[in-house]
């Protein structure tokens, strides 16, 4: 298994979590001092508390939950978000009210799941046609 260096910047922070031994993201969590309102079709920048160390050729990425798009249709406007492996600071999760109601993010609330791909770099070959 992989093991990747994490970093509580506060200390409410919640740390990632498998919700079950098959999910294939982690649960990420607002850490926030206050409860935050995201009115009707309104972005919000929310804190994780918490800071990774990916290594080379990995990234993690950041998706919504389905749960949250269900019910209160709380998503990622940039779904999915690219965390790089060169990326050092807090993690943070863009969020889009696409309701028509208010919705209160708390501390501790699961925001996105994250989950940690391999990627590879490639070189182009330019062509004057394709095959």
């Amino acid at each position: 298994m992989l093991q990747i260096k994490i970093v509580r910047l506060h200390k409410q922070a919640v740390l990632p979590v498998y919700a079950t031994a098959h999910a294939a993201g982690m649960d990420i969590s607002a850490c926030l001092d206050e409860p935050l309102t995201l009115g009707p079709m309104s972005t919000a920048l929310i804190p994780s508390g918490f800071a990774i160390e990916l290594p080379e050729g990995y990234e993690a990425q950041l998706r919504p939950r389905s749960g949250l798009a269900l019910r209160s249709m709380i998503s990622l406007p940039n779904t999915p978000a690219t965390i790089d492996a060169d990326y050092r600071g807090e993690v943070k999760v863009i969020l889009i009210n696409y309701g028509r109601e208010a919705f209160t993010v708390r501390h501790g609330d699961r925001i996105a799941q994250m989950v940690v791909a391999k990627v590879e770099h490639v070189r182009f070959e330019e062509v004057d046609e394709l095959t």
